[in-house]
């Protein structure tokens, strides 16, 4: 196994951590799992995790990248495009090309880089399947910058378990706790770390048939409560993001937490 010292995590609320919470008012999230692992092996790790929920792609690279960058990781994770695919405009390529400048710029300055793409949404959020087109457009442009860039990428359209709605929280667009561990897992896998495996793309159990009435219930209780105050948010021009910043804005050491999932 390679040793790393510092861990640098940039990007939007993906890897900030929603909705996996930490206990303390916070949230845990796969970027802190993979450096809670990572420290358990080795001993020690110094962690930062500058991301901030909202963030668009260019707004990660114009305001995250140089603080990583004088950090000097020796791994980063860089995740983003989400909030770009909700948007009316959305050009794959561009979005893509501006993952692929972080990720050159830290392979550059001597860290190995991981990212990943977005599943497929519509078995969790029906209403997103006009997006399909989008993420599979997202994920195939990511794919060929993360090998021209030479940073290693986990394509979650491959895997049908990225998109089962049980590792997704209530609000549809973010993992929930379980969800987050199975990223971690995936990215301890691609990194090669020691005891990581396949497993983590192991289809759940089968969950047996819905009713229509649950089913229905489920979707106006979903677009009460997240989908109605996202449009009103942003037809405002507010972001979740608004004066947030980042949870983790320095290089500290990871406590070493015992195995916990």
């Amino acid at each position: 196994m390679r040793r790393f010292e510092r861990y640098v995590a940039i990007g939007d609320s993906t890897v900030e951590g929603l909705d996996d919470p930490d206990g303390h008012g916070g949230y845990r999230g796969w970027a802190n799992r993979l450096a809670e692992r990572i420290a358990r092996e080795q001993g020690e790790l110094r962690y930062a995790n500058l991301a901030v929920r909202g963030r668009k792609t260019r707004e990660v690279l114009d305001e995250q990248l140089a603080a990583a960058l004088e950090m000097r990781p020796d791994l980063a994770a860089v995740v983003a495009g989400t909030n770009d695919i909700l948007r009316t405009r959305f050009d794959a390529e561009a979005v893509a090309k501006d993952i692929e400048r972080m990720q050159r710029a830290l392979i550059d300055a001597g860290a190995t880089v991981v990212s990943f793409t977005l599943p497929d949404l519509a078995p969790v959020m029906p209403l997103a399947r006009p997006l399909r087109d989008r993420i599979r457009r997202f994920a195939r442009a990511l794919v060929e910058a993360s090998a021209r860039s030479g940073a290693l990428v986990i394509d979650f359209t491959e895997h049908p378990v990225a998109s089962d709605p049980r590792l997704w929280s209530e609000d549809r667009l973010h993992a929930n706790s379980l969800g987050h561990a199975r990223i971690a897992d995936a990215l301890a896998h691609v990194l090669s770390l020691p005891g990581a495996g396949p497993e983590w793309a192991a289809a759940l159990p089968d969950p047996g048939p819905r009713s229509l009435r649950r089913a229905l219930a489920a979707e106006l209780h979903w677009g009460r409560r997240y989908l109605l105050p996202w449009l009103w948010r942003h037809a405002r021009g507010r972001s979740s993001g608004d004066d947030r910043v980042a949870k983790r804005p320095r290089l500290e050491p990871m406590p070493l937490f015992p195995d916990r999932r």
